[in-house]
């Protein structure tokens, strides 16, 4: 989104009184005032005509050099622009509009100190624009200064409640720290105040559409489309929306209206692959795929997409030689590790296989791992070295204490010293900023190191509260109903992540079935855990669960004791175990 750096009505009034040479026309003004008009449009190259008429009749340099400058950034000719800009040489009148494109100007070519100077200098000359203060928090936060940047977007609606950019900025900044729910008012509110605003429209209907609100985000993305109907943006998430409810050819047609405006987008180039895997284009999933997964190597959802296109696309070899190595490492996903040892055995080579199936079956006996992969802190921390690790992000932090991932990191290297009060608090000091899917998994483990269920729940079910489809909050939600005996809401909560999409994942399957035998549902038990187990059968889990669900079927107690006993070979044993060998033992003497 370009900022507007100043309203067509209030450059109109700043035209008229900008100097002009001695001797100029009369209509040197009004060429000025119709310039600022058109710059408010975003019309850069009619401004650039009239500016350039406005001097020829003679304009003072100064009264043109801050339009002229936006209009030919506008137009990306910033080395045309800075001649205009640099010197900072504006009437005064438009001398807070130069500086601001000045500011832009150097933003845009990485020039974040130089930026800062030149907002300190509009804010010098217009100290109460709201707008500008919205700049100058975009600018922050860009620079890592996050939690200035939430001070100056508050600032900035304390200015002035009802400007759309203050409101948009702070729809997006509650959006990161609280969650989608929160920022939905605000979006609301700002597109009450300016129904004809894209970037407004963009920022509302995204949301909705992660809350789930379909019908809303439709909406929103046609007004889009009638105000401007190319809009790449609207045809983006139209395109989420279809792909989410399976549409994966109407999703791909929606994608090819974007005319590529978003193929270096993180969150297009994963829709791209998962468009391509739904349409059973292997190859070609595999081709969007892979560049993000060297862009994003911690990305565990682009990992495990990219394995599954390789696999379904045959490309056996080429999954070993990319994730043999990956699928090894401690905290390996079980289903990263399943499609290497499938792919081994397609190649032939069981023996190779054997080892990744056997790390698969191991019980994952905590919720989460820290998140501290694919940085130099995560490479510390892999190799044992906490004490470095420690002094390394307390040194960064020591520059940058309110910067996001310096906290989060700091929080990872606590955990793996096995500090969960210290993780909590870096933690939450990061969550002040933002709180994405993974923060509020690492604040999770944290609390349960620490043995505070209390925070653990509270932290879980609001964070569930403000992303109602956040499949990860979910687990842990229904996790802690389990773990509290509310095996209702466990068993809904399963049930609800199976009909979303893990209908095959086999942990989730095994819990499903536990919570369905606490129900009373040995049908509905049976046929989870027997799925599950089909699904692997050396994982000790799918072997309890279905091992505890024909314990009461009297043509298959053999089979059950032969389950529960495997289980616990492989695991070890637990009270669950215990109590479903007891149960079998005393319906035999009956």
């Amino acid at each position: 989104m370009k900022p507007v750096l100043i309203s067509g009505v209030l450059a109109a009034l700043f035209a008229l009184v900008l100097p002009v040479q001695a001797g100029a026309s009369a209509d040197a003004g009004s060429l000025i005032v119709e310039a600022s008009q058109h710059l408010s449009r975003d019309e850069a190259v009619e401004a650039e005509v009239l500016l350039r008429k406005a001097l020829d009749q003679g304009a003072a340099r100064k009264a043109i050099a801050a339009y002229m400058g936006s209009a030919l950034l506008k137009q990306e000719k910033p080395r045309q622009a800075r001649r205009w800009l640099e010197r900072g040489a504006f009437a005064p009148a438009s001398a807070a509009f130069g500086f601001r494109a000045l500011a832009l100007l150097e933003r845009t070519q990485g020039n974040l100190h130089a930026a800062g100077k030149a907002y300190d200098r509009a804010i010098a000359v217009t100290p109460r624009d709201a707008t500008l203060w919205v700049e100058v928090a975009r600018l922050r936060y860009i620079g890592g200064e996050h939690l200035l940047a939430i001070r100056a977007a508050e600032h900035a609606l304390k200015l002035d409640l009802a400007n759309v950019r203050a409101l948009e900025l702070k729809g997006q900044i509650e959006r990161d720290r609280v969650g989608l729910v929160a920022a939905l008012p605000w979006f609301e509110k700002a597109h009450r105040l300016a129904p004809e605003d894209i970037s407004v429209l963009g920022e509302y209907a995204a949301t909705a559409g992660e809350i789930g609100q379909a019908s809303r985000m439709l909406q929103l993305t046609r007004r889009m489309l009638e105000l401007d109907p190319d809009n790449a943006r609207a045809f983006y998430l139209q395109a989420v929306m279809a792909a989410r409810a399976g549409n994966y050819r109407l999703a791909r047609v929606l994608m090819n209206k974007t005319l590529g405006k978003y193929r270096r987008v993180p969150g297009a180039m994963l829709l791209e692959g998962v468009i391509e895997l739904g349409n059973g284009n292997y190859t070609l999933a595999v081709e969007a795929l892979s560049p993000l997964q060297r862009k994003q190597p911690a990305n565990a959802r682009v990992r495990h997409l990219l394995a599954r296109a390789l696999f379904l696309g045959g490309e056996h070899k080429y999954l070993v030689e990319r994730f043999a190595t990956i699928a090894r490492e401690p905290g390996a996903a079980p289903y990263l590790q399943m499609l290497v040892a499938r792919a081994y055995e397609n190649l032939g080579q069981r023996n190779l296989a054997a080892p990744y199936l056997e790390a698969a079956a191991q019980v994952r006996t905590r919720a989460v791992q820290p998140v501290a992969s694919g940085s130099r802190i995560g490479e510390l921390l892999a190799s044992g070295q906490t004490a470095a690790a420690q002094d390394l992000v307390l040194t960064w932090l020591a520059d940058n204490p309110d910067y996001f991932d310096h906290l989060t990191l700091a929080g990872d290297v606590a955990l793996a010293k096995g500090s969960a009060r210290s993780a909590m608090y870096y933690y939450k000091r990061a969550a002040r900023i933002r709180m994405p899917e993974s923060l509020m998994e690492r604040r999770f483990q944290a609390m349960l190191m620490a043995g505070d269920m209390r925070q653990a729940h509270a932290l879980v079910e609001a964070y569930l509260a403000n992303h109602p489809r956040s499949a990860s909050a979910m687990r842990l939600a229904g996790w802690l109903s389990a773990y509290t005996g509310d095996w209702d809401r466990a068993r809904g909560i399963y049930e609800t992540l199976r009909m979303n999409g893990a209908g095959r994942d086999v942990q989730l399957l095994s819990d499903l079935a536990l919570t369905q035998l606490r129900t009373g549902d040995t049908i509905a038990a049976e046929e989870s855990a027997r799925t599950a187990y089909r699904l692997h059968r050396s994982n000790p889990v799918a072997a309890q669960a279905l091992g505890m669900s024909l314990v009461g079927n009297q043509d298959h107690k053999p089979v059950a004791r032969a389950l529960l006993e495997k289980a616990r070979a492989i695991m070890g044993d637990n009270p669950a175990l215990a109590e479903a060998r007891r149960k079998l033992r005393t319906s035999t003497k009956g």
